[in-house]
């Protein structure tokens, strides 16, 4: 088989897994579905039985401090931009403070009120440097987005023990300080939200995204857990697990072992519209679902599945996996090097498959180039 076939089939299959190939699993699911909007609509609220819309008019933003940490770009732009389409005053972090220059004047353009402060979220002294800038600006933070994360994509060969530490250090830990420094003064008020941008990658370990993985699997258990400790206290927590969406992350993913054909596949099945979510309709229901105080939303019917398919049956999704495992690229056991996804080479990067990806890069200030 052609290496180019090979990559193709790779992505799609990594995404065909991830869109969950059993179609009895999808059919149960939709049943359930359907039932559970049925039961919403007698009592007036949820989405409708398409599962387009929230029923009911759910909680009024405006005027509400949102803080989303990764909000410079991808997936944290994105509903940095639907919170001001909601009237909220809006507060990004990031760590670079270029893209968050442009973050913040796109958000502007939507006449939102914007504060835009450099942070690692990993690091709890700029952390709490950030808490101070946003009160200073805009007084009580009432919603605070966990959302800042690295993704790292290689097999396990090529990965090192900072791989796993960095991974631990932004995605984990990069949601834990932000939680304790916001939850104290929550807990005061008797209200707030915190929204945790966690992934199916959470749910089940998916093959070359180990760290990535591992990380997110941590994120689950804090939020989870988090919700119900804090809940009576009226802070509402809702724990996000999104399936593939087009956020244009691919561009600044890093690629480890054969760069280009593993952000060859990557991009494939991130943003090939059959598997993937739009990062603006991810956006929309996540605000909808905080809004209806939803505990946890799965965005995406792909995503839903094999969640569902792991729960019943762990053992056939990891074999199933495994098999998905084969058809990645290998590489030397040397090949440790790591680089972003725009220097790993053009594998596929201009196929029509990634067309929607490339304008999802531009559109959310992943990438410079525009056009």
């Amino acid at each position: 088989m052609k290496t180019k076939s090979k990559l193709i089939l790779g992505g799609l299959a990594a995404g065909a897994l991830l869109a969950g190939t059993a179609g009895s699993l999808a059919a149960l699911l939709a049943a359930q579905r359907a039932l559970q909007a049925l039961g919403r609509l007698r009592r007036g609220r949820g989405y409708d039985a398409f599962g387009l819309r929230w029923l009911g008019e759910g909680e009024d933003l405006r005027g509400q401090t949102v803080l989303i940490t990764g909000g410079s770009r991808g997936l944290g732009l994105a509903l940095a931009e639907e919170f001001a389409l909601h009237g909220c005053k809006v507060a990004l972090c990031a760590r670079n403070e270029e893209e968050l220059a442009r973050a913040r004047q796109q958000v502007e353009g939507l006449s939102a009120e914007v504060c835009a402060v450099a942070c690692d979220v990993s690091k709890p002294d700029q952390v709490d440097h950030l808490m101070k800038a946003v009160r200073r600006q805009f007084g009580r933070i009432d919603i605070l987005v966990n959302n800042a994360g690295i993704i790292s994509v290689g097999p396990l060969h090529s990965l090192s023990l900072d791989d796993f530490r960095e991974a631990m250090d932004v995605i984990f830990w990069g949601m834990v300080h932000p939680t304790l420094a916001v939850i104290p003064a929550m807990i005061e008020h008797g209200q707030g939200r915190i929204i945790n941008i966690t992934s199916i990658g959470g749910k089940i370990s998916m093959p070359h995204l180990l760290p990535y993985g591992c990380a997110k699997f941590a994120t689950v258990g804090f939020s989870e857990g988090l919700h119900a400790e804090v809940k009576h206290f009226g802070v509402r927590v809702l724990t996000v697990v999104p399936g593939l969406m087009r956020t244009g992350s691919h561009v600044n993913a890093r690629f480890k072992g054969d760069h280009r054909h593993e952000y060859g596949w990557f991009a494939v099945a991130a943003t090939n519209p059959l598997l993937s979510m739009s990062a603006a309709r991810a956006a929309r229901r996540i605000v909808d679902a905080a809004r209806h105080n939803r505990a946890e939303l799965v965005l995406g019917w792909q995503a839903q599945v094999l969640a569902h398919a792991h729960h019943i049956s762990p053992e056939i999704s990891a074999e199933a996996m495994s098999l998905v495992t084969r058809l990645l690229p290998k590489a030397p056991r040397e090949a440790t090097e790591a680089k972003r996804g725009l220097e790993s080479g053009p594998a596929l990067s201009r196929s029509p498959l990634t067309k929607l990806g490339r304008r999802a890069a531009r559109r959310y200030n992943q990438t410079q180039e525009t056009g």
